[in-house]
């Protein structure tokens, strides 16, 4: 009765689609508007020891592989004291402890499996430094994160007893990979002090992070001078606090004329459950970005500095499964990668109404150990198996070179986005990209309510191609309900917690990202192509034409 309920389903939204005007979508690849920045080769996580457990190393693989680009990865708890035990939202690595008479002592052991991981597989550390050690923290007990427990432990989020310990012992770290990966590999790495010290993962004063940012600066430029360094991280700019703490940190730097090679703050989404349905928050998200440009760009000598938001997420919490948190129900399905690829327009967007200038857009997702396979956390992969939202990062993997022209008559538009989300018509927009032997679109079908709708058929013109270009060969990728999308085939199986040898393999491949169609061959008229095509609600293409 399902089977019959679901063909009927999607034979009314073909109908009700084939009734609907055509959105046009045309792409000029003669008008460039600026590089096509690998913004979103930028990933973390809260828990560093899952790196090298099960599933981590075979997810750090697939994230190197995703494109033209380095991919970076940023993680928490790096100096944290503890025997490298994993839990939710905590991790350590032993790397900083004293001996009876005060001393320090470095044992970068499970800092070096981390980072091995990372380097081998050809990504690089977006290096967070952070937390404090028990034997530098200023008030050290309790100490360890026990999630969700009322006595959890804060010792790790204090300022040092001694800022020329924590100095050294920066200085240390830095020529410690120096002397590991080699100087120029760690030149291409970021050192970003903390996490979101305006909330409780600092519990010094604003005051005191400035000295404690002066101190680590000296440090990283006094074992290499070429590092790139940089924080504040801090949190959504559209909250007073975190905009007048980020204000306050770059008032400082430019009156102390402190090191400062990239800015960093984070920027998140606010999803919630209206009516029993999901409606995602992405009005807020932009709005936060939006606001941390305006305070960046208020500064001159800072204006043109690389800005990385070092956590872009829909909410807040990746620990926090779907199953307790029903507003977090995007994370297995389609809604998520195609928020992410509206995202990614409108972050380009807002950076050139600013005239600042993006370098990273750092989703905070990752995998999980020992937990239930699609469970609803903020994940990148379950179990080994990779979830539809990996594959929009596959795709945006595949455009390089300039940003060109696109115009969509189903567009919502910059700023009705920023006031009210998308929750009258859909965003049916796009992103393009030429180099010189190709141009990629990416195209999407979104709404911030999470409710079946009917997809929308699309005019896709492609012009501008160089008259080189006599044979183009087209390439489609799809991202829906039966396309890259390993959660909708689990549910299938009857979503088994124990999958057989057999269906696991089925789901390995069917989390990879696939082809809509085989790849066919077309002649330009005029330097211009045209395909069209029904794209389903929360849908995302790539259209790579290659000649």
């Amino acid at each position: 009765m399902a089977d019959v309920l679901d063909f009927a389903l999607a034979m009314l939204s073909l109908a009700s689609a084939a009734a609907q005007e055509p959105v046009a979508i045309r792409v000029d690849s003669a008008v460039k508007q600026g590089p096509f920045k690998p913004i979103t080769a930028y990933f973390g996580y809260d828990e560093p020891n899952y790196t090298y457990m099960k599933h981590g190393p075979k997810l750090i693989a697939e994230l190197s592989a995703l494109g033209h680009a380095p991919v970076y990865i940023r993680a928490h708890h790096l100096l944290c004291t503890g025997d490298g035990t994993a839990a939710l939202k905590w991790g350590s690595t032993n790397a900083y402890t004293e001996d009876a008479s005060g001393k320090p002592v470095y044992d970068w052991t499970i800092v070096d499996r981390i980072f091995d991981t990372y380097v081998k597989a050809g990504a690089r550390p977006f290096v967070e430094i952070g937390f404090m050690p028990e034997a530098l923290s200023v008030h050290p007990r309790p100490y360890a994160t026990k999630w969700r427990a009322k006595d959890s432990g804060t010792g790790w989020s204090y300022p040092p007893k001694d800022y020329g310990k924590w100095g050294e012992l920066v200085y240390q770290w830095v020529r410690h990979s120096i002397e590991r990966y080699g100087e120029k590999e760690v030149r291409g790495w970021y050192w970003e002090l903390w996490n979101e010290p305006d909330i409780s993962y600092w519990r010094g004063t604003p005051e005191e992070y400035n000295r404690l940012y002066d101190t680590t600066a000296a440090a990283v430029k006094r074992a290499l001078p070429g590092a790139r360094v940089g924080g504040p991280a801090t949190t959504d700019p559209a909250n007073p606090k975190a905009a007048a703490f980020l204000r306050q940190f770059l008032e400082h730097c430019a009156s102390a004329k402190t090191p400062l090679d990239f800015i960093a703050f984070h920027a998140k989404g606010r999803p919630t459950v209206v009516e029993g349905r999901v409606r995602m928050g992405l009005g807020r998200n932009l709005q936060n970005v939006a606001k941390g440009y305006e305070i960046v760009a208020s500064f001159p000598r800072f204006k043109n500095l690389p800005i990385i938001l070092s956590e872009y997420d829909p909410e807040g919490c990746a620990a926090c499964s779907a199953r307790m948190y029903p507003q977090n129900a995007y994370r297995n399905g389609t809604l998520y990668p195609s928020y992410t690829a509206v995202s990614m327009k409108n972050v380009f967007l807002l950076a050139g109404r600013y005239q600042t200038n993006i370098e990273g857009l750092l989703t905070w997702a990752f995998e999980f150990e020992d937990q239930p396979y699609f469970d609803g956390f903020r994940t990148l992969a379950t179990n080994g198996i990779d979830k539809p939202v990996l594959n929009v990062f596959r795709m945006t993997g595949l455009m390089h070179g300039d940003r060109v022209k696109v115009e969509s008559s189903g567009a919502a538009g910059l700023d009705a986005i920023l006031e009210q989300g998308v929750r009258g018509k859909p965003d049916i927009d796009a992103l393009a990209a030429r180099s010189d032997r190709d141009l990629t679109v990416l195209a999407w079908n979104y709404h911030d309510d999470d409710v079946p709708a009917p997809g929308a058929n699309i005019r896709l013109s492609l012009a501008g191609l160089p008259a080189s270009a006599r044979r183009v060969l087209l390439h489609h990728y799809r991202i829906d309900r039966d396309h890259s999308n390993a959660y909708t085939v689990w549910q299938q199986m009857g979503s088994p917690q124990s999958p057989t040898p057999q269906q696991y393999a089925r789901l390995e491949a069917a989390g990879q990202l696939q082809l809509l169609e085989s790849p066919r061959w077309l002649t330009p008229d005029k330097g211009a192509v045209a395909l069209d095509f029904n794209l389903p609600r929360q849908g995302v293409s790539l259209i790579s034409a290659s000649w």
